[in-house]
């Protein structure tokens, strides 16, 4: 590796202006920004290439360095979003301090928004160009800082997704706390009958898995838990949790309370003598339960919880307890804290509420229901026993309609303006099972596309075609309700025959949209990680890092993310759990030097910066007799908040500071007049 330069008396910069194929140079003329950049003061060589990213072109920068001594480098190219880090690398590669590098996005920001006005998306490229350069002429040596990182991680969300990368953080040495907010892990794969389109039982596929989590020795499992602070940076989070009362406590918990051969076997004696019953969430209100109760029968770990708010505190459970002094009325919650290095996110999704769309009828018809509920309806252990009946009177169906893109891709204001992927593949699979189960029944579906986009989905299609399942192009406009006989009037119109359709049916079956869960806004504010405008948790980069976020240290795994089926989401999942354990194995973990720096001389201690921080990073400290401000290097993200707010100009912007910021206004305002 080329030996690190320090700061030149001088300024010599090097431009380099990137074609990006025709992606710049299509609307930019290269040549042209180039032989303007020769004009700017400090600029001793100007070069092109066609795709400056490619070793050839990584190679011209690296050369040049050399060759002219620089001590600047702008790339005129993409965003830094994408190429930043390929071009410091670059820079390095050349002797120079990578953090000398500067660039200018004349691709997002100019080519590609001007496509069609060459000559004034060239006149802006030089702008950029110009601004990059009197910056680039006031930067600096810059060096990355390294803190340790924990050799733990935490997962958070203990569905299909958090526990396979819990799994694979465990099996790769890790210690894992996988935290559940629900008294059982499976999320909500636990509650679907199958998967598509191999027709797997979908608690075939996940109970296994369920209970490789609980038997891990390297995974700390904490249902009925959820975050409730979280302190610290990548490699040193602190996470206070919240572990709800549940009412009952393990056999491990009575042992360490000496109470022998003691806490809840799973026998359900308490149930049995329970007064109260409620609706099962479990199955979606379709069921009872009591107040003491399990999600379901292979609910992990197998032990029983009070809903507190529901119990009337008889203490029958007590007594049918017994000996085994399980059950304790009087818990409270409990906090705890634990330290990790790495944070993985798996908050799952939850049902679009399908009622707001009032012309479908749902929660006001008896007889049309979600996607789900029809999940619970069909699986052998939901509440009917897999006997698919109509709500309004336990009828088995001859003619179930399914309407599918229920509240997805719609524009209105009201439903979800994306589409929800995996809502044509279930109801394929629904209009399978009926066929499959209710000879002489006929799905219909009512559908805008097919969206069979995985592997063997799309042979799926053709086979529930060939069962003789009834494809409808066209949305469904609204249903209507015989109130006699509770039959339903299905009314949309038929795109491919170009007339309008009314077909009575016995059920309709709502493939309703998904959104994020209502913990997510919550949770993705205690961790820093942004979010889509559609509330979707939003990775670091869509293509490049994925998995990533712009919080270093926490990962996204599964639906959180947005909408995924099964294999998408295990695939993210593992992702997750190996980029979660890189830190984890190096040992350390370099920081960008990007953050605020305060001058203690000028600082007044007057604390109004504190508070500004969105990352937490800042705090009044007494030294040598005053009361200054210091940042916590490794929390500071470089957001520039607080150097913009300091009455008294006392914080420092590394790479952001004020007389590189002056001169880029100048070089812009100035027109490159000094």
């Amino acid at each position: 590796m080329a030996e690190i330069k320090k700061n030149e008396e001088q300024p010599k910069i090097g431009v380099f202006v990137c074609h990006c194929g025709t992606n710049i140079a299509g609307s930019v003329n290269i040549q042209d920004v180039m032989e303007y950049a020769k004009t700017l003061p400090n600029v001793v060589v100007s070069d092109e290439y066609q795709y400056m990213c490619s070793t050839p072109g990584q190679g011209k920068i690296a050369d040049a360095i050399k060759e002219h001594n620089l001590t600047g480098i702008v790339v005129a190219a993409c965003s830094p979003r994408l190429h930043e880090p390929t071009f410091r690398n670059a820079t390095k590669a050349g002797g120079l301090n990578p953090f000398r590098f500067e660039m200018a996005n004349i691709r997002e920001q100019n080519s590609w928004v001007h496509m069609h006005q060459p000559e004034e998306a060239t006149e802006k490229a030089k702008d950029a160009v110009r601004i990059a350069v009197a910056k680039a002429s006031k930067l600096e040596d810059l060096f990355p800082k390294s803190v340790p990182v924990e050799k733990t991680a935490m997962v958070v969300g203990g569905g299909v997704g958090g526990m396979q990368a819990a799994l694979d953080l465990a099996d790769a040495g890790i210690k894992t706390y996988l935290v559940e907010k629900t008294p059982t892990i499976g999320g909500r794969m636990s509650q679907l009958d199958k998967t598509f389109p191999t027709l797997d039982c979908s608690q075939c596929i996940l109970t296994p898995k369920m209970v490789d989590v609980f038997r891990n020795e390297n995974i700390e499992l904490l249902t009925y838990t959820e975050v409730e602070e979280v302190q610290g940076y990548i490699g040193n989070f602190d996470v206070t949790l919240r572990k709800k009362a549940r009412g009952v406590i393990t056999p491990a918990e009575a042992e360490a309370k000496g109470i022998v051969g003691g806490g809840c076997t799973g026998c359900g004696d308490c149930v049995a003598v329970c007064p109260v019953i409620k609706p099962n969430d479990f199955e979606l209100g379709m069921a009872p339960r009591k107040a003491i109760y399990v999600y379901h029968p292979q609910v992990v770990p197998l032990i029983y919880t009070v809903d507190f708010d529901s119990c009337v505190k008889c203490g029958l459970c007590v007594e049918a307890c017994g000996t085994k002094k399980a059950i304790d009325l009087e818990m409270e919650d409990e906090l705890i804290t634990v330290k990790v290095g790495t944070v993985v996110l798996a908050l799952g999704y939850e049902i679009f509420p399908i009622e707001k769309k009032f012309e479908w009828g749902y929660k006001n018809f008896d007889n049309v229901i979600t996607s789900l509920e029809f999940e619970r309806l069909i699986c052998a252990s939901g509440p009917t026993g897999g006997k698919l009946i109509r709500p309004s009177d336990g009828e088995k169906p001859k003619k179930i309609a399914f309407v599918l893109c229920a509240g997805s891709r719609d524009n209105t204001g009201v439903g979800k303006p994306y589409c929800s992927r995996f809502c044509c593949m279930y109801s394929l699979k629904h209009a399978h099972q009926i066929i499959e189960k209710m000879p002489g029944a006929i799905p219909y579906i009512f559908y805008m596309d097919i969206r069979s986009f995985g592997k063997m989905y799309e042979e799926f299609y053709y086979r529930i075609q060939d069962e003789g399942a009834k494809f409808i192009r066209g949305r469904v406009a609204n249903i209507t309700e015989d109130p006699e006989s509770k039959n339903l009037y299905v009314h949309a119109e038929d795109t491919l025959l170009g007339r309008p359709v009314d077909l009575e049916v016995d059920m309709v079956v709502l493939a309703a949209a998904i959104q994020p869960t209502a913990e997510t806004e919550k949770t993705r504010r205690l961790f820093g990680v942004s979010c889509s405008q559609d509330g979707w948790l939003l990775e670091a980069h869509p293509k490049l890092n994925p998995c990533g976020t712009t919080t270093a240290g926490v990962y996204l795994a599964g639906a959180c993310q947005g909408p995924k089926d099964i294999p998408d989401t295990v695939a993210q999942a593992e992702g997750a759990a190996s980029a979660a354990s890189i830190p984890i194995h190096k040992g350390e973990v370099e920081l960008e030097p990007y953050f605020a720096q305060c001058i203690e001389d000028k600082c007044a201690g007057c604390g109004l910066c504190v508070p500004q921080c969105p990352y937490s990073a800042l705090a009044l400290v007494e030294k040598d007799g005053r009361t200054v401000m210091q940042v916590t290097e490794a929390k500071c993200k470089g957001c520039g908040t607080c150097g913009g707010f300091c009455p008294g100009g006392a914080i420092w912007m590394q790479h952001f500071a004020t007389p590189q910021i002056v001169a880029q206004i100048d070089a812009f305002l100035l027109g490159g007049e000094q």
